[in-house]
């Protein structure tokens, strides 16, 4: 495995020392702290990269997100940015976020909409709406075949029954109550250009449905978690990498998330992003390893492990957990 990670390295480094990047990337700061809460989801979706279903069982316990709630005070985070999974089916899910809010700390929660359909969930968009809690929502796309072919039957139609519901609720109308939409890929092609492609959602949804949303971020699809597996199976795992490697675009570097956030698994460990935690790909060699041990001056300029995975951020537009990297893409 160690050896496999440092051809990985190699790869990606070489490509930022052709570019004239430094090939050791380092990290410009801690604005935001994304946590993954746990890998129980009530769907199992095709570009899943942490592969997360309704039958993993890892959840975050509360004594490490009162952890999280005081390192992210600690380094004044600007975001605290909640997955999973389903991040709702975290127990504590609620009591975290509370937490979160009471400390004027500004929450965005990623969902996957349906959730809010399960018994025992229906309340929350109004959990939300209380609290403003800024929505990131999966929605792949704006047509039912195509999101139903990578999420499930019937997925489509409960994601617009809850859109609808946030947008009588305010949601993606007021500006304090922001309501973004997620696209990925169907298969191993990057995402076409984020703003022409918000247009078309703000239209087809629009007229469709009469939906509102606040904004669109397409995300490519990484190829680690189910969607290696996917890419496996059908014999195109290599074609896809190939076409990452060559779409490599040096301008996205600077813009890379894993800059300016740190990444928490539900055990607590830290990461340098949510890809690097599917794949088990820890910070550095002797940086804090835990987020009871956060330390923001070795942490804020650390090095960040990087892989081959990285192509999947650094390719066309750029990719991120909040969309293209490269501006006006």
């Amino acid at each position: 495995m160690k050896t496999g990670i440092a051809t990985q390295q190699n790869l990606f480094e070489q490509r930022l020392q052709e570019t004239g990047h430094h090939s050791e990337l380092r990290a410009l700061g801690i604005d935001t702290v994304q946590v993954n809460i746990g890998l129980a989801c009530n769907l199992e979706c095709g570009h899943c990269h942490v592969s997360s279903s309704p039958r993993r069982k890892e959840q975050m316990g509360w004594e490490t997100m009162e952890q999280v709630l005081h390192a992210a005070k600690r380094v004044r985070a600007t975001l605290v940015d909640i997955t999973g999974g389903a991040p709702e089916m975290n127990p504590n899910f609620r009591r975290f976020v509370t937490g979160l809010r009471q400390e004027g700390l500004r929450v965005m929660v990623r969902t996957n909409l349906t959730i809010m359909l399960e018994p025992g969930y229906t309340d929350l968009p109004e959990f939300f709406r209380d609290r403003q809690i800024h929505l990131i929502a999966s929605l792949p796309c704006y047509l039912e075949e195509n999101v139903d072919k990578q999420r499930g039957a019937g997925v489509y139609r409960g994601s617009i029954e809850i859109l609808q519901k946030l947008n009588l609720l305010g949601y993606g109308i007021q500006p304090e109550l922001a309501l973004d939409l997620i696209y990925n890929p169907l298969g191993p092609s990057l995402p076409p250009k984020q703003d022409a492609l918000e247009a078309d959602y703000r239209r087809m949804l629009g007229a469709r449905f009469g939906i509102s949303f606040t904004r669109l971020y397409t995300i490519t699809n990484m190829a680690i978690g189910q969607f290696r597996a996917d890419l496996q199976h059908q014999h195109k795992l290599d074609h896809y990498q190939q076409m990452l490697r060559a779409s490599f675009n040096p301008l996205a570097v600077d813009a890379l998330m894993c800059r300016n956030q740190i990444s928490v698994r539900w055990d607590g460990i830290l990461f340098d992003c949510d890809f690097n935690l599917a794949l088990g790909l820890r910070v550095c060699e002797g940086l804090p390893a835990h987020i009871s041990q956060l330390d923001l001056d070795a942490l804020a300029r650390r090095r960040i492990a990087i892989g081959e995975h990285c192509f999947g951020c650094t390719a066309g537009c750029g990719s991120s957990c909040g969309g293209a990297l490269i501006k006006g893409s």
